[in-house]
């Protein structure tokens, strides 16, 4: 199955949130002009109705006189009046069908087949509904991103550009997703890079991120696929405090087939990951990925800690780290901007990882992020698999978030 198609299934929640938006509001368009009509209508019919009142003069008329003049002469009395009306009334047993019906064969609808349509049995064209894109379409919209976390900026931004050249146009919603869809690509296609590779060896990965942003399978994830492109690959365990941690990166280890270094639990991780990067360098190590201790960008004390780790990196490789990854909790929304704040302020993030974008109506964040930093997104995940990590593709990422389809 292709990364497309997973994405696709597994951002369902976004998906759906933004797809129904849409039509919510191309829907609303539709019914305020069925209201409208409605209205016009109601006005019509009460105007004529009360037109073609007769006017109340014609009361004062004497109806026994009226009736008196509309009877025939006398002579008239002479035909037998019964014979007359039986003779023109029906036989009891007559029943109308419509072959009888001269009127049977009148069409009661029109088809805008037409004739040589009809001859080759085209159907008839399905009414699609649209809207007009004007001020109050555009506001709606606005609130549809901005509660799928593409913050206030980011959604001025897409939808004047949505406007641009469309204001006035009646869409419909597979046009007004084409139209969203084209400007996350836009904002999108400059940040959407592979994690560079060099010829230093090691080349240092540090990685870094809160608590359960998904560093450690991220890791995991990344180690098998740079072992299956033949690199040899090295995973620091840095988070030398939580010993679970340890363990889940030894088993990720045993899926990538690749070697963890570790520590007891407690030791200082600056010290295990110079002493990793001596080793490292002894055996020809291509790749060094560093897990870290999660954190919370308002811990001055973790994020210190986090700062010594760098320091002691650099005094080691004064070009390293080569990269550093920020692993991003798709989940957290807003809150992620927040993040990327601070930690680019203590270790110089080049990079960004999205997870669990499968368990979000929000991945609109993402959207925001490229548009606020312009920082790279070299891989989004979607899942606990071990495949579930993939090189982050704008086109296809904007049509699984809104569900367009090219």
């Amino acid at each position: 199955m292709s990364f497309f198609k997973k994405l696709k299934d597994r951002l369902f929640r976004s998906s759906s949130k933004i797809e129904e938006g849409i039509e919510s509001i191309i829907e609303d368009g539709e019914k305020d002009k069925t209201i409208e009509k409605e209205f016009v209508e109601d006005l019509t019919t009460a105007f004529v109705k009360k037109e073609a009142l007769p006017p109340a003069a014609t009361e004062e008329v004497p109806a026994a006189v009226a009736v008196d003049e509309a009877l025939p002469p006398a002579a008239t009395a002479e035909v037998p009046t019964a014979v007359t009306v039986d003779e023109a009334l029906p036989p009891a047993d007559t029943t109308y069908t419509a072959q009888s019906d001269p009127f049977s064969e009148i069409p009661t609808q029109v088809s805008d087949v037409g004739f040589l349509g009809r001859l080759i049995g085209r159907k008839p064209k399905q009414n699609i509904a649209k809207r007009e894109l004007d001020d109050k379409m555009l506001e709606a919209l606005e609130e549809l991103l901005i509660s799928s976390d593409m913050g206030v900026d980011t959604a001025i931004r897409v939808t004047a550009n949505m406007a641009e050249g469309n204001l006035g146009k009646k869409l419909s919603t597979s046009q007004v997703k084409g139209l969203l869809a084209d400007e996350i690509t836009s904002i999108m296609s400059s940040v959407a890079k592979p994690m560079p590779l060099y010829q230093k060896r090691p080349q240092v990965v540090l990685v870094v991120g809160v608590n359960g942003s998904g560093k450690t399978t991220t890791i995991g994830k990344l180690a098998f696929q740079f072992k299956k492109a033949g690199k040899k690959v090295v995973i620091v365990a840095g988070d030398t405090f939580r010993a679970a941690a340890v363990e889940q990166l030894q088993i990720w280890g045993n899926r990538a087939d690749v070697a963890v270094l570790s520590a007891n639990e407690g030791s200082d991780p600056a010290s295990l990951v110079f002493e990793s990067m001596e080793k490292a360098e002894k055996e020809g190590v291509d790749l060094l990925l560093i897990d870290t201790a999660g954190r919370l960008q308002n811990r001055t004390d973790l994020m210190e800690e986090l700062a010594k780790i760098v320091r002691v990196i650099k005094k080691k490789d004064l070009s390293a780290p080569h990269n550093t990854l920020l692993v991003l909790d798709a989940t957290t929304g807003q809150n992620a901007l927040n993040q990327v704040d601070v930690f680019k302020q203590i270790s110089e993030v080049s990079g960004l990882v999205m997870t669990k974008l499968d368990g979000t109506a929000k991945g609109g964040v993402l959207v925001a992020l490229a548009d606020k930093f312009g920082l790279p997104i070299h891989a989004i995940g979607v899942g606990e698999q071990i495949d579930d990590l993939a090189p982050f593709d704008p086109r296809e990422f904007a049509m699984a978030l809104t569900g367009h389809i090219d």
